[in-house]
């Protein structure tokens, strides 16, 4: 099968590969570029292991065509944070043991980022709702949203720690 260039912005670094037309972003972020942090899952949409985020919104990465995602910016979960200075919502995550297997975590972080990057102070329901594309079979959920409530009042603070005072 025929492949065409693809250029796309991982991570805040161009990338150019070559696809075959039928190429999931999926296919593309953990088999052309080794980004293996995006989970291959369902392939279906259902359980969100494969969420990234495109354009800041939460996508399933295995329903989007590689080629839809031309010249877009996206973010898996290696371009959140590094082991050096982890974002506020991966340490969170630590914190609240809002992991066990650790399977569904970077889709998890990455429909948290949408949602806190959108309402810095969401509601329960709202962090309920953000996390409804998402599948945990181990956590139980609660110590996830505890944790999203948590990196929401840390990055709230860390704003304000960085506004001038006057």
């Amino acid at each position: 099968m025929e492949r065409y260039p693809l250029t796309l912005i991982v991570n805040g670094r161009m990338v150019t590969v070559a696809v075959k037309p039928t190429a999931t972003l999926l296919e593309v972020l953990r088999d052309e570029l080794g980004l293996t942090g995006t989970k291959r899952g369902c392939e279906q949409g259902d359980c969100g292991a494969c969420t990234v985020l495109l354009e800041g919104r939460a996508v399933q990465s295995c329903l989007v065509l590689a080629l839809q995602a031309a010249n877009k910016k996206i973010v898996t979960v290696e371009g959140l944070g590094t082991a050096e200075r982890l974002h506020p919502l991966q340490k969170a995550f630590l914190d609240h043991w809002a992991f066990q297997c650790g399977f569904c975590t970077p889709g998890m972080l990455l429909s948290a980022k949408a949602l806190l990057d959108e309402n810095q102070s969401p509601s329960r329901q709202e962090i309920e709702e953000a996390l409804s594309g998402n599948l945990c079979r181990c956590t139980g959920y609660a110590p996830v949203i505890e944790a999203i409530e948590a990196a929401a009042k840390l990055m709230e603070n860390e704003a304000s720690d960085d506004r001038p005072s006057g």
